[in-house]
């Protein structure tokens, strides 16, 4: 017996607007007028801000100082692991042509440093570094467990292989008086970096947190001795340790280090005159073919010197100008061919 037709569900949609598409709609109607005029603001609109942004990156005032060169004895010391133990210091004295007035911010550059490999970035332990499960190393490959099968905290390649230079910057008043200048390494992190994605695992005592577990082979002490001068600057929410786990996408990067506290004679910023760069070499750059430098910028509204954002808005708004200017004269080509016709 055939099923009657009323016993089947109507497939067809509710009479509704939206569903019988009887919404009331509008049809942009564009002319050549409209079209050039909208290309034009557009062009004027990225060439002005690209000018503004190249004026304000060339108020920046940056000193680099490349010191892989400058340290070589330190350099041949750190190519053999076994002098891993031996500390070895450098002076760099350098002149400061103008004062950086302001907020002054120190960073340290690497040069063939490639932070963007993938194994590299995937070589660490999430669950670790927000305090979860201090021995989980499960992505941490190669760096997971010691010799002895300890496992390692902070574990994985980024952590292992972090910046450890100390670099103190002194003013010289004059040729027997150095002043050393105030430079704070807290506020150097992003907040989320800081309060999110990195905490200490849960104890009174941050010793305790880490016990069961070792340093990275090529740190010279653990986490929770990171800093002696700042109990609350230890264990995975260091300043230091936080901004070097933020891996850069190119194998040339500066990350930040310290930056000016304006006390007593650094005010206003850092005055012109005689400086000196006394650093603790420990990070070894000859292995890998890289450099190494220090870097004093300021900073402005608009970020650090770089010139690519103001270069990409006057490159946008000149395309955009060359296809208004393209269209401008095809349209009145047309025009005038137009005109010719009716004119006939």
């Amino acid at each position: 017996m055939k099923r009657k037709s009323q016993d089947c569900p109507s497939r067809l949609p509710d009479n509704s607007a939206v569903k019988q598409q009887q919404l009331p709609a509008y049809r942009l109607q564009l002319s050549a007028n409209k079209i050039l005029s909208g290309f034009f603001a557009t062009g004027v609109f990225c060439l002005g801000v690209g000018i503004i942004l190249l004026l304000s990156a060339k108020t920046i005032k940056e000193v680099e100082i490349n010191y892989t060169e400058k340290c070589a004895n330190c350099a041949k010391l750190r190519e053999n692991a076994a002098n891993f133990d031996k500390e070895c210091n450098c002076s760099i004295p350098f002149v400061l042509p103008e004062t950086m007035k302001g907020n002054v911010y120190m960073y340290y550059k690497l040069y063939g440093f490639y932070q963007n490999l993938y194994r590299y970035i995937l070589s660490r332990s999430n669950s670790q570094l927000v305090g979860t499960d201090v021995k989980d190393v499960r992505n941490c490959a190669p760096f997971k467990t010691s010799h002895n099968g300890i496992p390692i905290a902070p574990c994985g390649a980024i952590a292992n292989s972090m910046f450890n230079d100390t670099i103190i910057l002194s003013y010289n008043l004059n040729s027997s008086i150095h002043v050393k200048v105030p430079m704070i390494r807290s506020g150097i992190t992003w907040w989320t970096d800081k309060y999110v994605k990195f905490q200490n695992p849960s104890f009174q005592n941050l010793s305790s947190a880490f016990a069961g577990t070792t340093k990275p082979p090529n740190w010279p002490k653990p986490a929770y001795e990171l800093d002696e001068e700042d109990p609350g600057n230890n264990g995975f929410i260091n300043d230091d340790f936080i901004v070097w786990m933020r891996t850069a996408a190119f194998p040339t990067f500066k990350k930040l280090y310290r930056r000016l506290h304006r006390i007593e004679h650094f005010t206003e910023g850092l005055p012109a005159g005689s400086y000196s760069f006394n650093i603790t070499y420990n990070f070894p750059v000859n292995r890998f073919q890289g450099e190494k430098a220090v870097v004093l910028s300021t900073l402005t509204w608009s970020g650090g010197s770089s010139l690519f954002l103001g270069l990409a808005y006057m490159v946008t708004g000149a395309v955009t100008w060359l296809a208004f200017f393209s269209m401008l004269a095809v349209h009145l080509r047309l025009r005038e061919r137009k005109m010719f016709f009716l004119q006939q």
